[in-house]
């Protein structure tokens, strides 16, 4: 009975690391993506000025390379810090600006509709 529990607890474990790994993953590229925009097109004016430099040294496979290397940097840069987040345990669910991930209404923020000074003080 004891040994059924703890491969049970090792199994949940597992999981949950494993499902907060891919959360971090998930939410860093959307990050990366959306916040860090500038971020992506100051790579990009990097990388072709690199592409054009590295043209007359490696002629076929200068932007290739460039590419690759850009997309690898950024890709490596993901799962590490997401590694790095999830080995620390730092679980999505207590970071305060990840209220969007998980569907959480943010109360600081309240709708008024142009209509509400005349229509929200009605007794009916």
């Amino acid at each position: 009975m004891q040994l059924t529990h703890s491969q049970n607890f090792g199994k949940s474990y597992s999981l949950s690391v494993v499902k907060s790994f891919l959360i971090w993953t998930f939410t860093l590229a959307v990050c990366l993506l959306v916040v860090g925009f500038p971020l992506v097109m100051l790579m990009v004016t990097v990388g072709a000025m690199l592409a054009i430099a590295l043209q007359s040294v490696l002629p076929v496979s200068a932007v290739l390379l460039v590419a690759g290397a850009l997309i690898g940097a950024n890709v490596l840069a993901v799962v590490v810090s997401a590694a790095v987040l999830t080995l620390k345990g730092v679980h999505p669910q207590e970071v305060s600006w990840l209220s969007w991930l998980h569907g959480e209404a943010n109360p600081l923020q309240t709708s008024v509709f142009a209509a509400c000074p005349l229509t929200c003080e009605l007794k009916q």
